[in-house]
């Protein structure tokens, strides 16, 4: 159950110019952080939607440097000299973004750079960055600003949805080869998800046990959700989890309960298909959780020198490490966001 990514790049076309304000309206002050590694950013488009946004906005952009830069970014402006702060990449830049500005009622928006870009799509945001440019310059003078809830894993805030086992495994691979997801985009997840089941996940796979309120499942895969969907195949939704919202408080979560090869049709089925009547929540070989506040996923699988096995986590369609054990929260109302 791989995050994939959409096969769609955005076009580098001028966006529309913007009417000018009137002499005594007051410009909205806005930052954006730019990703200048993502899928479809470049220092021309950067240039077009910065200076279309001008119209409206007093615009200033910083560009990231490194991992975990926007957060430092995001920090910085938390402190109240900016209207809006805006993530300009992929799902993993607005991730950081959020890490940054989580709790401080600054409103953060996106304009869509990466290959999937779920939660522009999910915020009702176009998902061709000039659209999404135009999109910004048209509610310039109507902010309508709400607070949606941010999951939590091992002290990291994640937006729409964190995995653990064969879906951050693919996570891992992918992000390792950044030139060839940019260039194949989903048919590379796909392609790393087969191969990584067949040469990982059927012969030994990490052994993981999620307990939460009241149950305990044990299994080789965990994805948990914030909202829905949990990503997009190209133009199709991808749903793993039932009952996940932005706005309800909690989190859903699934556990694969097995790797085992005559399950993934039917599983891959499920995920793909939009009817409710084949939801993979119901399938036999997945427990499915709604309405989770806490949980703990611990490793239950040791190595040959007796030390727990660590499993690879990701968050937000980003890899961020191998672990033994992950506590899982949600943090409601957490971030302020402009769509």
């Amino acid at each position: 159950m791989p995050v994939s990514p959409t096969a769609s790049p955005s076009r580098e076309r001028d966006p529309a110019p913007a009417q000018p304000l009137t002499p005594d309206s007051e410009k909205k002050r806005m930052l954006i952080i730019v990703n200048p590694y993502a899928t479809t950013v470049s220092d021309r488009l950067k240039n077009l939607v910065v200076y279309a946004l001008q119209a409206r906005y007093e615009v200033e952009a910083i560009d990231t440097e490194a991992s975990e830069h926007a957060i430092e970014i995001g920090r910085d402006a938390g402190h109240g000299e900016y209207d809006v702060v805006v993530a300009f990449g992929g799902d993993g830049t607005l991730n950081e973004v959020a890490n940054g500005l989580a709790g401080t009622g600054v409103p953060v928006s996106v304009l869509p750079g990466g290959s999937t870009n779920v939660v522009a799509r999910t915020l009702g945001i176009p998902n061709d960055v000039v659209d999404a440019t135009e999109h910004l310059i048209g509610i310039a003078d109507d902010f309508r600003p709400r607070k949606i809830d941010l999951g939590r894993i091992n002290g990291r805030h994640f937006v729409f949805a964190c995995g653990m086992g064969l879906d951050a495994s693919v996570v891992k691979r992918v992000d390792a080869h950044p030139r060839t997801k940019a260039r194949a985009g989903q048919w590379y997840f796909t392609w790393a998800a087969i191969s990584g089941f067949y040469r990982e996940y059927l012969r030994s796979p990490v052994r993981m046990s999620v307990e939460l309120e009241g149950n305990r499942f044990e299994g080789v895969t965990a994805i948990i959700q914030n909202s829905d969907p949990f990503t997009y195949f190209g133009d199709r939704p991808v749903r793993v989890c039932d009952g996940a919202a932005l706005d309800n408080g909690t989190l859903s979560l699934a556990v694969l309960r097995r790797s085992a090869q005559r399950d993934m049709p039917t599983i891959a089925g499920r995920v793909l298909a939009s009817g409710k009547g084949m939801r993979p929540a119901s399938h036999r070989q997945i427990d499915h959780a709604e309405g989770v506040t806490e949980a703990l996923v611990q490793s239950l699988s040791d190595d040959s020198e007796g030390a727990r096995r660590r499993f690879p986590v990701q968050v937000d369609g980003d890899y961020i490490g191998d672990f033994s054990e992950v506590e899982v929260g949600v943090a409601p109302r957490a971030l302020t966001v402009v769509s």
